[in-house]
């Protein structure tokens, strides 16, 4: 994959993730792993943040953390970053979660947003960017 090449997601993709309350990844599904280009090995135990992509907002992910850890369920556009430089955008759906050892953390589940959907957070994420002085 070319490097800053977006990747878009098939419309059956369904990318799942699980971190513990720090953002340390605990679990990838298949499509995750694939679509991000990394193996579940090399996921394991890092910074969910490994595939935040630059051009996403400082604001955006304060409004993420915020939300579920005060114990409410999250949902955004997130664009994030591939292995290779590429990209991607997705839906997200966050929500904090009790394991069944009894170790609390977070999963997220994402789908391919619409094209109008992207454009339109795209201006927003400008925005925010500018706003921060990026």
């Amino acid at each position: 994959m070319a490097n800053g090449q977006e990747i878009v997601l098939d419309h059956n993709a369904f990318l799942v993730s699980e971190t513990d309350e720090k953002g340390i990844i605990r679990f990838a599904n298949d499509d995750f792993c694939k679509v991000a280009e990394y193996t579940l090995e090399e996921l394991m135990g890092q910074p969910h943040s490994m595939v935040r992509h630059q051009d996403m907002p400082k604001k955006a992910f304060k409004s993420l953390w915020d939300t579920v850890q005060a114990g409410e369920t999250w949902t955004g556009y997130v664009k994030n970053a591939t292995k290779s430089g590429g990209f991607y955008w997705v839906y997200a759906t966050v929500y904090p979660f009790e394991s069944c050892d009894g170790s609390k953390g977070y999963l997220s589940c994402r789908r391919k947003p619409s094209k109008k959907e992207i454009e339109e957070i795209e201006k927003v994420y400008k925005e925010w960017n500018k706003e921060e002085g990026r």
